[in-house]
């Protein structure tokens, strides 16, 4: 089952697309209450959901994506079958494909989970620390705290663009607001243009061998 966020997210999605050509002008506030709910508002100050934070910012985002990926080797000593366990509990959480959460993982860390990227992510699913601070991840090295957090991210995206998995992808990389502004489009950062295509590739391979997409 979807978490309560799905309905407002897509409302979320609705308002600001409504907007577009303006859309570079949105602002949206969010949270993560602390029974896992994740709330999206356009008022700055609601009582009822303290901690909000700007997740689709009012100004224009630099023209880079907001988090590298790591692309060292992994040593071929790394099972990555040792993942098995902790991807299926975060799909099952968070209600994503657990072949989406595998082809995140091989893209952005190839299952290493000491992996550090030159922007500053870590782990497995390449978290910004700012980012795990949203959906509150513990130690970003730990496989388990670091998948659970990515998935429920995954999960907030999907929410926020009506589960189109290549846009949630497309934010996963550049992030929310950047797909935003591109007018629900992937962004035309390099970067992005590449990781998409190699994602997906990863993902319909993944889901033919489950069986499950």
């Amino acid at each position: 089952m979807r978490p309560p966020l799905a309905g407002v997210a897509l409302a979320a999605a609705v308002i600001v697309g409504s907007a577009l050509p303006h859309a570079a002008h949105a602002q949206i506030f969010g949270t993560v209450q602390s029974n896992g709910t994740i709330v999206l508002t356009n008022t700055p100050s609601n009582p009822r959901s303290p901690g909000l934070r700007i997740i689709v910012a009012a100004r224009p985002d630099p023209a880079q994506p907001s988090a590298g990926n790591a692309r060292q080797a992994v040593s071929p000593a790394i099972d990555m079958s040792q993942f098995d366990d902790i991807i299926a509990e975060a799909g099952r959480r968070w209600n994503v494909s657990p072949a989406l959460l595998r082809a995140v993982i091989v893209v952005e860390s190839k299952f290493n989970p000491r992996a550090v990227s030159k922007k500053g992510a870590r782990g497995l699913m390449q978290l910004m620390p700012e980012t795990a601070r949203r959906f509150s991840a513990g130690d970003l090295f730990d496989p388990r705290a670091n998948v659970l957090a990515g998935a429920q991210y995954l999960r907030f995206l999907l929410d926020l663009f009506r589960d189109d998995v290549e846009l949630a992808v497309a934010a996963y990389n550049a992030g929310e607001s950047a797909v935003i502004r591109a007018g629900y489009r992937i962004p035309a950062f390099a970067e992005t243009q590449s990781y998409v295509p190699a994602v997906m590739a990863h993902y319909r391979r993944l889901s033919g061998a489950t069986g499950a997409m």
